[in-house]
């Protein structure tokens, strides 16, 4: 039988794991899919992965790639190799690629999206996938920080420390806060505020995602906010960073043109805090020519790839 090439969609609740990339000891993502797709086809594979998230961070559109030469029909893929995986991992969609086909350098944008809520009770049921932060946040402040980092820009002082790559410049094509209201009521007339037109019409609150926060809007309404960021690649960390100096500005500590001064700076100690992991969420990737191959649902460098990305949140 040939050898082919499939692409995987994954969906995954990354809070359990230390990130995508194997490693020695630890449970990672790649590590699970590695060991169930090679105990159903009997032989080694190494399944690579187009975004390595980060320990904690959860994924519902995280595409990955693998070669099999098996006789299992590629429709059937996606269900067998789940029924082989823990209950928070799911490959939603198989598909079979050219050879020639490059996770990484074909890919056009990514979706992350950050979840905070703000009530003064802890969310029990979603406190694995949200930073709780109680509280009152400016979001318009917020959101005026946001678009100053929209663009081809350097964004090094939103990389962490331990991003050493000469090449800090990446090309963010949107950043939306956006509080509850964008998913209380699909296909209303009224909206409280033109972000959260925007958000609401976008693609990520299809399917999967839709039910989820529409599950979120039934209790504490106004406590949810989400942070939307779109971009051609992210620094390691780099998603995180930004989350943490808007929550700068939205406490008010400071004002949204501090922006501007941050990426000056090209100085990771002029930035915000970390937000913490479990808030984070790789929602879908775009890839260039083959169509839209994003997964309909829910950090990169990779270094778990053979061709390098240019990529990490």
């Amino acid at each position: 039988m040939a050898v082919r090439n499939i692409q995987l969609s994954i969906n995954y609740d990354g809070s359990e794991y230390h990130g995508w990339q194997i490693q020695p000891g630890l449970k990672t993502i790649q590590g699970v899919l590695t060991e169930a797709i090679g105990n159903l086809i009997g032989c080694e594979v190494r399944v690579f992965g187009a975004s390595r998230t980060d320990a904690g961070v959860s994924a519902l559109g995280q595409v990955g790639l693998v070669e099999i030469d098996s006789p299992i029909p590629t429709e059937n893929l996606a269900k067998v190799i789940s029924d082989r995986l823990p209950c928070d991992i799911v490959v939603t969609e198989a598909a079979e690629v050219p050879q020639g086909f490059d996770l990484i350098s074909a890919v056009k944008s990514k979706l992350y999206r950050y979840t905070i809520f703000t009530g003064r009770v802890r969310p029990v049921l979603e406190i694995r996938h949200c930073w709780h932060l109680p509280g009152q946040l400016d979001t318009t402040a917020m959101s005026q920080a946001a678009k100053l980092l929209i663009g081809k820009k350097d964004f090094k002082s939103f990389a962490s420390a331990a991003d050493k790559r000469e090449n800090t410049v990446r090309t963010i094509f949107r950043c939306d806060v956006c509080s509850s209201c964008a998913v209380r009521s699909f296909g209303s007339t009224q909206d409280k505020n033109a972000s959260c037109e925007k958000v609401k019409m976008d693609s990520c609150f299809r399917r999967n995602d839709r039910t989820q926060c529409a599950m979120r809007d039934t209790q504490y309404e106004n406590d949810w906010l989400y942070i939307d960021v779109e971009g051609d690649g992210f620094l390691y960390n780099m998603v995180r960073n930004v989350v943490g100096t808007l929550v700068e500005v939205g406490q008010g500590r400071w004002k949204p043109e501090k922006i501007d001064q941050i990426l000056e700076a090209k100085d990771r100690t002029a930035a915000g805090p970390l937000a913490p992991a479990a808030g984070l969420c790789l929602m879908w990737i775009k890839y260039q020519e083959t169509g839209d191959l994003r997964t309909l649902s829910r950090e990169e460098e990779t270094g778990n790839h053979p061709k390098t990305s240019k990529n990490l949140p």
